[in-house]
């Protein structure tokens, strides 16, 4: 162990750390679905702590730029799919907007890193460094929109650690995680000289399992929803073609005839590929069979409707209830590029990727109220928005959640399955069950604890029929949100600076 570590910190002291900081980057979405090898996360974050250690703030910054740049150039590699199978992009070009990506968002890495270099963190990394990236985490859920992706706890959604979501939510399960692997690494170098870092792991593994198997909301066994998830799987190539408009909505209608008497008939996001304006006699239709059969009725549909001046049409990404259900819900956080084009009169048109069908949908209003199914509250995401921790527990005080999208944008990359294991981490934030109700999978049924009950196969035309249950009650994380964990973040970079500052007070003065 003794030579590994001195191989460890002479590779330090080489230019090679540089490409070591990216591959290590590169490691951490193994430990994310569809891999789910968490304990790669763990190694890597664990070495990249070793290889900060001694650093000034400028090389902590640059080697925390490089791992952000490794950790999305491989997460984040389904938009190569996106762009060049459905975008229409060449591959050179493609790679060039991929690494654009990555490079932008490393970005946010950086100052994090300075200040780890700067304050010498390292000297307590084991609470700064995962401190700091929890905070980096948050920081890109929001900033310019947000990009909450490759958050590092998603990949414990099936270990003890997944026992914080419900009291921290995601951000609690990365620290848990961060806090762990770079524990485990002091430990490995100091053995029993780092007595805080094992009572770390004790306690994040010890009290995550014992607070995994706890129900914080009363699930309602008694009231049943019967519901059927319709998934088309309609070419994502054919999507928006005109000469499928009629033929993807005979498809939805056809694998819906059995359904009509279940509590809830769900379609995926935009299964009926025109304005609702436009369908009026097919959402005519669709609500008279839904009624005549006692079922509530929920798809996904484009919506356009005037400003209030009525000087400009708004174009909106929906979800709407009818037959034994109401409401209309427009998507609040828009996917950049896919449905609405930053900067658009300058990059509209430069390349393919940047004229998408659909792409120039409105934000729709950030306080509305759930869709009402069977006389119970259901809170609608679309696609995208179930990514958002902050908006899922701003909007989930209800009885169930359901999700609709198309991943179809993203083939048999790893996207989906980095998608759809969100959708269960939300699932275990807020104590409830989520429908998910896609084009072409994964369409599922999830239980309070984040469990998949059943899936349907992806890329295959059916329906997967499920019951879910009501919840009441609320976990801790949706009562405070996010700032307990912020609070705790702050608070242990502060131990850690407090920390950093008697060591070097002690190293002064055994130096004179």
């Amino acid at each position: 162990m003794k030579r590994f570590f001195a191989l460890l910190d002479a590779l330090r002291q080489t230019p090679l750390r540089t490409p070591l900081a990216l591959i290590l980057g590169a490691l951490m979405p193994f430990g994310l679905a569809p891999y789910n090898a968490w304990p790669v996360a763990l190694l890597a974050l664990a070495l990249f702590a070793n290889l900060l250690e001694q650093s000034s703030a400028r090389r902590s910054a640059w080697l925390h730029y490089m791992f952000g740049a490794g950790l999305w150039l491989h997460g984040s590699s389904w938009l190569l799919v996106s762009m060049h199978d459905y975008g229409n992009t060449s591959w050179p070009v493609s790679l060039f907007m991929l690494a654009v990506v990555a490079l932008v968002m490393a970005l946010l890495f950086v100052p994090g890193g300075w200040l780890y270099g700067r304050l010498k963190l390292w000297r307590l990394n084991w609470l700064a460094l995962p401190a700091l990236l929890v905070l980096g985490e948050w920081l890109r859920s929001w900033l310019l929109t947000g990009f909450p992706w490759l958050m590092t706890g998603y990949g414990f959604i099936d270990t003890p650690l997944s026992g914080w979501a419900p009291l921290m939510g995601i951000y609690g399960v990365s620290l848990a995680a961060g806090i762990s692997a770079v524990a485990l690494l002091s430990i490995l170098r100091h053995g029993k000289a780092a007595p805080g870092a094992i009572i770390a792991i004790a306690l994040t593994w010890l009290v995550g399992g014992l607070l995994a198997p706890i129900s914080w909301t009363t699930i309602n066994k008694e009231a049943p929803v019967s519901v059927s998830l319709v998934q088309g799987n309609i070419p994502q190539e054919s999507k928006w073609a005109l000469e499928w408009r009629d033929k993807t909505t005979a498809i939805y209608q056809d694998l819906s005839k059995s359904e009509w008497g279940r509590d809830l008939v769900i379609w995926p996001e935009a299964a009926i590929p025109q304005f609702a304006h436009e369908a009026r006699d097919l959402l005519a239709d669709l609500d008279y069979e839904a009624i005549k059969a006692g079922s509530a009725f929920v798809t996904g549909i484009p919506y356009a409707t005037w400003n209030n001046d009525r000087t400009e049409i708004l174009f909106y990404n929906s979800i709407m209830a009818s037959g034994d259900g109401l409401g209309i819900y427009h998507k609040q956080q828009l996917v950049p590029i896919g449905e609405y084009i930053p900067f658009e009169k300058w990059i509209r048109g430069t390349i393919p990727f940047f004229d998408l069908p659909m792409s120039s949908f409105t934000w729709g209003p950030a306080e509305q109220g759930p869709l009402l199914v069977k006389g119970r509250t259901l809170a609608p995401f679309i696609c995208y928005e179930i990514a958002y921790p902050s908006l899922v527990q701003r909007l989930s005080n209800v009885d169930y959640l359901v999700t609709v999208s198309n991943d179809g944008w993203f083939g048999h990359s790893i996207g989906p399955a980095q998608h759809f294991q969100m959708v269960r981490m939300r699932a275990k934030e807020t104590g409830r069950y989520i429908v998910r109700a896609t084009n072409n999978g994964v369409t599922a049924f999830i239980d309070p604890q984040g469990h998949v009950v059943s899936q349907a196969p992806s890329f295959t035309r059916t329906v997967l029929r499920g019951e879910i249950y009501p919840a009441h009650g609320l976990t801790p994380w949706q009562r405070t949100g996010v700032w307990p964990v912020l609070l705790l973040c702050v608070l242990l970079l502060l131990v850690s600076w407090q920390r950093s500052v008697r060591l070097g007070r002690s190293s002064d003065k055994t130096g004179q």
